[in-house]
């Protein structure tokens, strides 16, 4: 009986300890916990921890340790501390991504084209600032990356329209005529699809012909190559005919060095710099042809002074001669 008592005594002592722990410990509300998740939330969403990490790793511990309304006010105050700092430096970046980006796009001369394409991106990027100027950072944010966005839809037709002109400006265009009218095709179902706000099908149509023009385009380099190949070869011979490699031979040299060049990287199908190597040993023979020219115009020059010159002296001595016989008399 005493035991059991004793045991119900025991017992009672613990509940009673537990409820004096209880009514010892902290109470957090939800508000502070809430501020202190927010102003975590709101650092991260901004990279925080990239640009401030041992800041950042700081705050954790502090955040790991709040137990009560004043240490969760405190962590929310480091957390908007680190945000305000880092928040600069987001924007900084975000605006050099920006730029970067549009640069690129006026680079490839589609803007020329399509300026009313350039504004519409321009304008976002614009907005953004605004934004971030007016204090709504979550708002410049997702608006700076709808106008990087806007940049990069514009950047993927504007290589397929740089590919294109590149086709056009070397007379590819006769190498595969019918599979140029289809990439065309395709180009212009991409500038339709964006103009009507379906920029997933603006990309993925670009990106479609794209593809057909680097086959227009690589099939252009190899028929090219073997045009250039067949000219410099027909230069050469011509040149050979011409004594150029005696007459100039130092050129001729270079061009023959050149064409062996090239004939290794059409070898290797290395079609577009082979093109461009045959050409330059073309223009080498040419002007080893003119060279030659203009040295047998001079040599011939040459001979014909020498000969007037003989031609006046042998004059000069018949009158000579003349004089002397005349004075004999």
């Amino acid at each position: 009986m005493k035991r059991k008592i004793f045991f119900i005594l025991l017992i009672l002592s613990s509940i009673t300890l537990v409820c004096v722990s209880c009514a010892s410990a902290p109470k957090v509300s939800n508000e502070a916990k809430a501020k202190a998740d927010q102003a975590r939330k709101q650092a991260l969403d901004f990279d925080s921890n990239t640009y401030f990490p041992s800041e950042w790793e700081e705050a954790e511990n502090q955040y790991n340790a709040a137990n009560d309304n004043a240490s969760y006010n405190a962590v929310a105050d480091t957390y908007n501390a680190i945000f305000k700092k880092d928040i600069p430096l987001y924007a900084q970046a975000r605006e050099d991504e920006i730029i970067a980006a549009r640069d690129e796009l006026i680079a490839t001369g589609f803007t020329d084209v399509f300026p009313q394409y350039l504004k519409k991106a321009d304008d976002l990027a614009l907005a953004a600032q605004d934004k971030y100027e007016a204090g709504d950072y979550y708002g410049a944010k997702d608006t700076a990356s709808a106008a990087l966005n806007e940049y990069k839809t514009l950047l993927s037709g504007a290589k397929t329209f740089v590919t294109r002109q590149e086709i056009i400006n070397r007379g590819f265009i006769k190498y595969d005529p019918d599979n140029i009218l289809k990439a065309d095709e395709i180009s212009q179902n991409a500038i339709d699809a964006y103009e009507a706000g379906n920029k997933e099908k603006a990309i993925a149509d670009a990106e479609e012909a794209q593809l057909r023009y680097n086959i227009i385009l690589s099939n252009g380099w190899t028929a090219y190559s073997s045009d250039r190949k067949e000219t410099a070869s027909t230069e050469r011979e011509l040149a050979l005919q011409d004594k150029a490699n005696i007459a100039s031979r130092e050129t001729f040299r270079k061009g023959d060095a050149l064409f062996e060049e090239a004939k290794g990287l059409y070898a290797e199908e290395k079609y577009s710099e082979a093109a461009l190597v045959f050409v330059d040993a073309e223009a080498n023979y040419a002007i080893a042809r003119k060279e030659t020219d203009e040295k047998r115009v001079k040599a011939e020059e040459t001979m014909r002074i020498a000969g007037e010159k003989i031609g006046e002296s042998n004059e000069t001595a018949i009158e000579a001669e003349k004089i002397i016989e005349g004075g004999s008399r």
